[in-house]
């Protein structure tokens, strides 16, 4: 990996293991020798509100916040917050989307509409955008919470981080009864990007 500073912003909502995803992500880039800043921001604390987590690393890292224009990547859990962020995307930057969608607190009591092809408009305008059904692999691994871990396998993918270094920074993080499923579906994200890159 290069010695500039990388900035990965990762958005979703309360419950999908948007901040577990950061801490695993921090320990990698700690055991391959970089400093590493992580800031979590939460919205609303019960499930479904908004959560967003930057992990900011490099040879020496000041400051845990990414500003506008300055993500390198925005691994979105859900397709309203990867277009709530995006304004934070450098130019050149890369988007992956899990195909989920999480209806907001406006959306359910019927004061707005969830934004149709959001993901779509999102690939317009960011070439690099990549949508995957972290999800239903996630379910097919053996548990749906294993969705974020997916995710980390595409963004392993995307930034060409070193799998054993994450597979060994999941065991860390993860419990031991639920190694098994997060490492096949880490295994997964990874095998799908690199079909979707190929």
């Amino acid at each position: 990996m290069p010695n500039q500073t990388r900035n990965i912003l990762i958005v979703g909502v309360g419950g999908q293991g948007t901040l577990l995803t950061s801490r695993i992500i921090a320990q990698v880039v700690v055991q391959m020798g970089y400093d590493v800043k992580v800031s979590e921001i939460h919205g609303m604390a019960q499930r479904g509100g908004s959560v967003v987590s930057q992990v900011r690393y490099g040879e020496k890292i000041y400051s845990p916040i990414i500003k506008k224009g300055d993500a390198d990547v925005l691994l979105a859990f859900e397709k309203l917050e990867a277009a709530r962020w995006l304004d934070y995307l450098k130019p050149g930057g890369k988007v992956i989307i899990n195909n989920d969608r999480v209806d907001p607190l406006p959306v359910m009591t019927g004061k707005a509409k969830y934004p149709q092809d959001i993901d779509q408009k999102i690939a317009a305008l960011v070439p690099d955008t990549t949508t995957v059904d972290a999800t239903a692999i996630a379910i097919e691994c053996g548990n749906v919470k294993a969705a974020n871990v997916v995710l980390v396998g595409m963004l392993s993918g995307a930034m060409e981080i070193p799998a054993e270094e994450v597979e060994k920074a999941i065991a860390t993080m993860v419990p031991a009864r639920a190694l098994e499923v997060n490492l096949k579906a880490f295994r997964e994200g990874e095998k799908l990007f690199a079909a979707m890159a190929g």
